[in-house]
C-alpha cells in the first residue's frame, strides 16, 4: 500500500499496483518475521511463489523452543518446523484508462472506490484489505 501511495499522481504507471503480479514484498519478508516472532519462532526460508496464477510467498518456520516431554522416546530436544504458502488474489476490477491522470473507479467486492490521481488524499485509499485478500494456498 506504500508503493501504491507514493506512486498515484506521481508515476504514470500507479495503475500497476493495483495487479498483485505488479506487487513487490518488500514488507512481505519483514511480516512474516514478525508473525513468526510473535509465535517464538524463526523464518528459515522465505520466497516468491505461483498458485494458480496467484503471486504469493512460501515461508518456512523454525521454532525457538523444542517440543519437550513427549511420549516419544528422542523427540525431547528436537524442534518443530512448519511452511506455508500464501497468495494474493485481487478483489476489485476496473477499466484501465487510456490516460493514467483519469479517475479509476475500482468495484471491490461490491463496494466501489474511486481514485482521482489529479486530487489524490492518503485518506481517498481504504485498507489494503478491501483491495486484496491473501488466502493460505498450502
Amino acid at each position: 500500500m506504500e508503493g501504491l501511495e507514493g506512486a498515484i499522481g506521481v508515476d504514470d504507471n500507479w495503475l500497476d499496483w493495483l495487479d498483485p503480479e505488479g506487487i513487490e514484498g518488500n514488507g512481505a519478508a519483514a511480516a512474516a518475521d514478525a508473525l513468526a516472532a510473535e509465535n517464538d519462532a524463526t523464518v528459515t526460508e522465505f520466497g516468491p511463489s505461483t498458485t494458480a496464477e496467484y503471486p504469493g510467498y512460501r515461508v518456512q518456520i523454525l521454532t525457538n523452543y523444542t517440543v519437550g516431554d513427549s511420549i516419544i522416546p528422542g523427540t525431547e530436544g528436537m524442534q518443530a518446523t512448519a511452511d506455508a504458502e500464501a497468495v494474493i488474489r485481487p478483489r476489485c476490477d476496473f477499466d484501465v484508462p487510456d490516460d493514467p491522470k483519469d479517475v479509476v473507479e475500482l468495484n471491490c467486492d461490491g463496494k466501489r472506490v474511486d481514485i482521482d490521481p489529479e486530487d489524490f488524499d492518503l485518506d481517498d485509499l481504504p485498507d489494503a484489505s478491501v483491495l486484496f485478500s491473501v488466502q493460505l494456498a498450502e
